[in-house]
């Protein structure tokens, strides 16, 4: 189970919603959490429960467009699909991070077993994915150009624990041209734990639109 508290400023992530696609994606993550709590030999009917599963994603995917379809549907707002805050997302924990009024992001996050790596530690590879999207929102939030990730040096200080609270930030350091360098950590009760140097290039892939709205 993943879980997380608010922090002060003003909302840089999606908010989660009490109905629809975003209260499914959170009982999906239960689901997995259930699963790995469980464990092979816990005595539960994974039999009969594999086959429920089964129908569901069945069902769900009786009502799924085309997948060009979905993707231009995805980007059509707000993006609210990402692995690291998107509600919609079941891999997403989700991380909720918070913009402050010196341009840097800030947010709270505690993880568990779905996102172990060595023993009762966050995997390596979900700090670094949390620390790159972290400052990505950063250089959209703060004053200087926004850009996509071209290097990203990540550098594991200590172990970052599951089942407490995790404390992610991130700011924008300087821009020059094209060139935009943006730096993060990932702290646990005060310490940090992960830290992350990027460069980033200013610009984005365009978003994708349907045939009729300029696609052809």
């Amino acid at each position: 189970m993943t879980t997380y508290a608010g922090s002060p400023g003003v909302p840089v992530s999606p908010v989660p919603r009490d109905d629809g696609i975003d209260v499914a994606a959170a009982a999906a993550r239960r689901v997995v959490s259930a699963l790995l709590h469980v464990g092979a030999d816990g005595g539960a009917p994974m039999a009969d429960i594999a086959r429920d599963l089964d129908r569901i994603a069945d069902q769900l995917e009786e009502h799924a467009p085309e997948r060009q379809e979905r993707v231009i549907g995805m980007w059509a707002g707000r993006p609210r699909h990402d692995p690291v805050t998107g509600p919609e997302n079941a891999l997403a924990p989700p991380v909720r991070l918070h913009g402050l009024p010196d341009g840097s992001v800030t947010g709270t996050v505690t993880l568990g077993l779905p996102y172990q790596g060595p023993p009762g530690c966050v995997h390596g590879g979900i700090s670094a994915l949390l620390l790159d999207h972290a400052l990505g929102v950063a250089n959209s939030w703060g004053p200087g150009p926004d850009g996509m990730t071209g290097t990203l040096s990540v550098r594991y200080h200590r172990t970052a624990p599951l089942f407490e609270e995790l404390t992610i930030r991130a700011r924008q350091e300087s821009s020059e041209g094209r060139r935009i360098r943006t730096t993060g950590e990932i702290l646990a009760g005060g310490r940090v734990c992960v830290s992350a140097d990027g460069i980033f290039v200013a610009g984005h892939v365009a978003r994708p639109v349907a045939q009729d709205e300029g696609g052809r």
